[in-house]
């Protein structure tokens, strides 16, 4: 008896213990999460983005014509101002060309003077022996001079007319020598202007490339680098689908762009160019603003964060953006029922992100969520429809 009785005392302690097993089990702990209200607020609509400067003009300088560089006027790193004097090259050679055609042009001068003085020689000998021949044909009809020496009168003044043609040709080729002689003169004076090189544009001058002493090749290799950094462009993308609100406002008025450089410099341009087409393979379009630059803020080759304001949107809601979850529909928040301390998921359309003056970044939501509701902002991980939470109070660490 004794044994039975103890038999059933442990047939029943373990009935009772797989009877219990299942309950306990049923009842899991509450999530432990932290939780942030959406907010309503009028959020300006803004483009953000980072652009990349870039000179306004850049001009790679190169001799005009083939010498020996002989002084270089600039140092390198150097603002230099529009037409002041870079490179003097050698002139030496263009300068004897110059003696030479000089030379020339007197000796076609001179050529000319004879040649108009032979004329006048030539001219007086043609009206006496025109005369003569005159009178001759005259006698010869009256019988006194035979016909043989009337021809020979009008045959010696046809040969003094000739004379004097060709002493005018003389005289026509002396000048058109001459002509051709001052066309080469002013050409080699352009060369002899040629040798000394002056800045197109004022810029910051780079590295000198072709150094004292060294040949300069006409049209070849550079001399130096100019770059225009006052003013300057900023080069940025936009997504495409703001591409109307851009068009919209830049059509009433120049738009501000802003350009927060290194060491939270800012510089105001204005936009000046949109490109003509989106990129397909980004869905951005390309835009272009204007900075005068003239305290050098931004400089060539410098990446800057660019923005400009574009409306204000009002009510727009508004909630921690590591609140937002990305999952395989796409994003999400979890939103806490409080009757009931329980969680459930939420799609939601996020149109951007916006960072307020001195808060965290902020999602706009678009749709699925509205001001006054609690999200979860942080515990997500463990998260599951209609599980239990626990709101953590402001300082409380999240992990269960």
């Amino acid at each position: 008896m004794p044994q039975l009785a103890l038999i059933l005392l442990l047939a029943f302690a373990l009935s009772c213990t797989r009877e219990a097993a299942p309950t306990a089990a049923a009842v899991a702990p509450a999530q432990a999460v932290r939780t942030i209200k959406a907010t309503a607020a009028d959020v300006p609509l803004e483009i953000a983005a980072i652009g990349n400067v870039e000179a306004s003009a850049t001009i790679e300088v190169k001799a005009r014509v083939t010498a020996p560089v002989v002084n270089v006027h600039f140092i390198e790193g150097q603002d230099v101002r529009e037409g002041q004097l870079l490179f003097t090259l050698d002139a030496e050679p263009f300068v004897r060309q110059l003696a030479e055609i000089e030379a020339n042009i007197a000796r076609d001068q001179a050529n000319a003077k004879q040649a108009e003085a032979n004329i006048n020689r030539d001219q007086a000998t043609w009206k006496n022996l025109d005369a003569i021949a005159r009178r001759s044909r005259q006698l010869e009809k009256e019988g006194i001079l035979s016909r043989e020496q009337a021809d020979q009168s009008a045959t010696n003044a046809d040969a003094a007319k000739a004379a004097v043609d060709a002493g005018r040709a003389a005289v026509e080729s002396a000048k058109a020598a001459e002509r051709a002689n001052r066309a080469r003169l002013q050409e080699t004076r352009l060369l002899v202007d040629y040798t000394k090189i002056y800045a197109p544009i004022s810029g910051r001058a780079g590295v000198i490339a072709t150094k004292q002493g060294a040949l300069a090749k006409q049209h070849d290799n550079t001399l130096v680098t100019l770059l225009q950094s006052a003013p300057v462009d900023v080069t940025f993308s936009v997504p495409e689908n703001l591409l109307p609100q851009v068009r919209k406002y830049q059509a009433e008025r120049p738009m501000a762009i802003t350009a927060l450089a290194e060491g939270n410099r800012v510089s105001t341009g204005t936009l000046t160019f949109i490109d003509s087409a989106v990129d397909t393979s980004t869905g951005a379009i390309k835009l272009k603003a204007r900075f005068t630059n003239t305290d050098r803020v931004l400089w060539p080759g410098q990446f800057v964060n660019v923005r400009a304001r574009l409306s204000v949107e009002a009510a727009r809601v508004l909630v921690n953006a590591q609140a937002v979850q990305t999952g395989p529909r796409g994003k999400f928040v979890w939103v806490l029922n409080k009757a009931e301390n329980t969680v459930a998921i939420r799609d939601v359309a996020v149109l951007r992100l916006y960072t307020p003056a001195g808060q965290p970044e902020q999602a706009v939501i678009g749709s699925g969520l509205n001001a006054g509701e609690n999200v979860i902002s942080e515990g997500q991980k463990r998260l599951a429809p209609n599980t239990k939470v626990r709101v953590l109070p402001p300082g409380a660490a999240t992990a269960n």
